[in-house]
């Protein structure tokens, strides 16, 4: 697996507008390819999404391999993907009972 990072300056386009700007961090495979990507917004609010949750109300994962020449410039490491998934309350998730 490899991971990005990457801030998008532009909005959403649709009724969240509001909610601002976007850090979007990828999960996917050697070929581009999602496995799961992350949305963190301005004012806080988060959605994850992954195959177990592909979409919903607020949007859908990624649909189509990243080009990985482009965003070779943004790649993380695994810890950090991880680090970051650790702390997220995604808005389009439910909490999960502790295990």
């Amino acid at each position: 697996m490899r991971f990005f990072k990457r801030h998008w300056d532009g909005l959403r386009g649709d009724d969240y507008d509001a909610w601002g700007t976007a850090v979007y961090y990828f999960e996917v495979e050697a070929d581009g390819s999602p496995v799961s990507h992350m949305e963190l917004y301005e004012n806080g609010n988060a959605l994850l999404y992954d195959r177990d949750h592909e979409e919903d109300e607020y949007g859908m994962m990624a649909d189509q391999p990243l080009d990985l020449e482009e965003f070779a410039e943004f790649e993380i490491e695994e810890k950090e993907f991880k680090r970051v998934l650790k702390k997220l309350a995604p808005l389009n998730r439910r909490a999960q009972p502790p295990a």
